[in-house]
């Protein structure tokens, strides 16, 4: 049978009380039993003190006289409060007991000769008895001193003392089993709400919010975290969206090209040379589909986490001397120039093929916006252990820089529809910047471009 979570919560708390209320009901009656037979074992100390002042030993012999002690009432009675006297020599033969006891007898233990106590029956009566060795003048032991005392009355209250707590245990069981479930369905009563409240978020209402209890407790901090969960999957959900809506107009673009290309090349005979360009056009078209589409493929790995990462020790210039090398034919269309400002002993642990990527792509970026014949600047600052790549282009407005890094971002007019792209490069560079530990950051440069900084870890 699977309960209920108050229903649980109620049986684990029962169960944990049921072992505490069994330890103090367990103290509770040891407290009451060892005081009751503590006050037993006073008395007969005290009237053991009395009797063996009366007794008269003469070597190995007791003698008992008719002294006022024996002739008590307490003595002779058996019915309330009796007290209990029996001396026996050293071998256990009886030589004397109060008349109270009739042919009954205490019982004896003979081995031992220390004081001793001990619960016994004389004729259905409970009885709390003690044995005391009786030593004569040279300290040997001669015989026993028994007395005993009635412990009805204790036995009466230790009895009605248990049985009064076997019933109340279960009782309390019970009441605290239905009060703790009482308790508990009222204070999962928010979680309830917040199932209710979740039960009708789907994909088409997922930016609605779970209602936050007054009360600012563990519930209220479960119910906020959900919402920033909910969030976090409403702001994926919508980039995912524009992902595909972005994608599906580039993709759309180059197709559109394509077949209009195609279109005008069927509408009637034409020159070799016409035939020529627009396939010219149409291939081009298609070489733009085909990066975009490996970007995207690129793109998708890096955010689904299957990129493995190897580092090794690398020399920066090195991995720059091999970027200007790739990117000297673009360099060339442009005029433009490749400067390093780079220590030669500077090293970084990293992966060299994710980080050429990187560079790769923010090189790309920058001869892609540069003015024709000027600059890009790659310097390194040894402090911050950052590299610095600097274009010398129209830069990028203040209020678009927080976008750059986004999947088919691209800015205003300065850098846009005139410049060929697909708007993945950077965003690219990101995600493998941090799968990589490392920072990447875009601002505009002092004088004139934009610069992008990568700062590695320590």
């Amino acid at each position: 049978m699977t309960l209920s979570f108050k229903n649980r919560i109620a049986l684990f708390t029962a169960l944990a009380a049921a072992l505490t209320i069994g330890f103090v009901f367990l103290m509770v009656y040891g407290v009451v039993y060892f005081s009751a037979y503590n006050h037993l074992d006073e008395d007969i100390y005290q009237e053991k003190e009395e009797v063996l002042n009366n007794l008269r030993l003469k070597g190995d012999s007791i003698i008992i006289e008719s002294l006022p002690e024996w002739d008590e009432k307490e003595h002779q009675q058996t019915e309330v409060n009796p007290v209990f006297l029996q001396v026996v020599d050293k071998n256990g033969k009886l030589l004397f007991r109060s008349s109270n006891l009739r042919e009954s007898v205490l019982l004896f233990n003979p081995a031992t000769d220390q004081d001793a106590f001990f619960n016994s029956h004389i004729e259905n009566q409970r009885v709390r008895q003690g044995q005391f060795p009786i030593l004569n003048e040279q300290n040997f032991l001669i015989g026993h001193l028994s007395v005993g005392l009635s412990s009805q009355e204790s036995s009466i209250v230790l009895h009605n003392l248990r049985n009064t707590l076997w019933a109340a245990f279960p009782a309390l069981l019970l009441v605290l089993f239905w009060a703790t479930s009482f308790a508990a369905s009222k204070g999962i009563t928010p979680v309830q709400q917040l199932i209710k409240a979740a039960s009708v978020i789907d994909e088409n209402h997922i930016s609605n919010k779970l209602p936050l209890p007054e009360t600012k407790d563990e519930i209220h901090q479960l119910a906020a975290a959900f919402n920033e969960l909910l969030h976090r999957i409403d702001n994926s959900m919508q980039r995912e969206k524009q992902f595909t809506a972005d994608a599906s107009h580039e993709i759309r673009t180059p197709l559109t090209a394509i077949r209009g290309t195609l279109e005008v090349l069927i509408r009637k005979q034409r020159e070799p040379a016409q035939y020529q360009e627009k396939i010219s056009q149409v291939i081009r078209e298609v070489d733009r589909l085909h990066a975009m589409l490996d970007q995207l493929l690129q793109l998708a790995r890096l955010e689904g986490g299957r990129t493995s990462v190897h580092e090794i020790p690398l020399q920066i210039n090195a991995l720059l001397a091999s970027a200007a090398d790739k990117w000297q034919p673009r360099l060339a269309e442009k005029n433009m120039a490749l400067h390093f400002d780079i220590p030669p002993s500077e090293v970084v642990t990293t992966d060299p093929d994710l980080l050429g990527v990187v560079v790769d792509n923010i090189i790309g970026n920058a001869i892609k916006y540069g003015r024709n014949g000027g600059r890009i600047d790659c310097l390194w600052e040894t402090g911050s252990r950052s590299l610095i790549i600097r274009d010398d282009g129209p830069g990028i407005p203040p209020e678009q820089l927080p976008y750059v890094f986004d999947r088919f971002y691209r800015t205003d007019d300065s850098r846009s529809s005139s410049v060929p792209g697909t708007g993945l490069g950077l965003a690219i560079a990101k995600k493998m910047s941090d799968l990589l530990n490392i920072r990447l950051t875009a601002n505009n440069a002092k004088e004139a471009g934009a610069e992008f900084i990568l700062r590695f870890p320590f």
